[in-house]
């Protein structure tokens, strides 16, 4: 089996539990701003969110639109299921700001980690130097960073939003091979997303390890169902 010098890593949904944090913050949402008035339940207004929110982080990490407009456009648009302007006697516009503040301060309480994750990242660190590579805000990327009780374990952490490079794009994966001294085949990308992490190691030229389970038509260098999986190739 290859040997690697360098492992890096996706942070949400490989080591942080941000579909879990997500949901609480969006429940949170739904009722502190009376969204009932607009979705006869929380699942339809999860379903309104979701799809749309998928759209914009996708042309997000292919950069056609702007952090500003993503933050703001997923929070605006399920505002506008119906033409009125306001909602409460608020103007849907500030209203969507502040709840897109409220999200990511919502998102940073209800932070945890994933099952496995400190056990496999404490594995993985013993061996190698790692080198977070995500595509999250930095207003909430370092709150979890610091408060997983990982942080020790991170030789360099690289978010997009400071780089002004998102994943796919390769550019970020050389920054971070610069930042080890390392060259592609030396090391290995471990992630969730096909499309952000997978697709973006291999335009770079790096082997990967992709989470998913379940039938799929894509290929990786390693596919496994579960993050405790990793420890039998690393």
């Amino acid at each position: 089996m290859k040997t690697y010098k360098a492992v890096f890593l996706d942070w949400d949904d490989t080591i942080g539990d941000w579909k879990h944090a997500e949901h609480l913050a969006l429940q949170d949402i739904y009722t502190t701003y009376h969204l009932d008035q607009l979705y006869a339940d929380f699942a339809s207004y999860k379903a309104a969110y979701s799809p749309y929110n998928l759209e914009l982080w996708g042309k997000y990490g292919r950069g056609e639109v702007s952090k500003e407009k993503l933050h703001f456009e997923r929070f605006y648009r399920p505002l506008t299921i119906d033409s009125t302007p306001t909602l409460c006697g608020r103007d849907k516009i500030e209203l969507a700001h502040e709840i897109g503040d409220d999200f990511l301060r919502l998102t940073n309480k209800y932070f945890s980690l994933l099952p496995d994750a400190e056990r496999v990242v404490r594995y993985l660190a013993a061996k190698y130097p790692l080198t977070i590579l995500s595509n999250g805000f930095k207003e909430v990327q370092y709150y979890k960073f610091e408060h997983s009780g990982l942080q020790d374990c991170l030789t360099h952490t690289l978010i997009s939003d400071e780089i002004g490079i998102n994943k796919p794009q390769p550019e970020i994966f050389c920054i971070a091979l610069e930042r080890n001294g390392l060259q592609a085949e030396d090391v290995i990308m471990i992630g969730d997303s096909y499309s952000s992490d997978i697709a973006g190691a291999k335009a770079a030229g790096i082997d990967q390890i992709w989470l998913h389970e379940g039938e799929t038509t894509e290929t990786a260098t390693y596919i496994v169902p579960r993050l405790a999986d990793i420890m039998e190739i690393l």
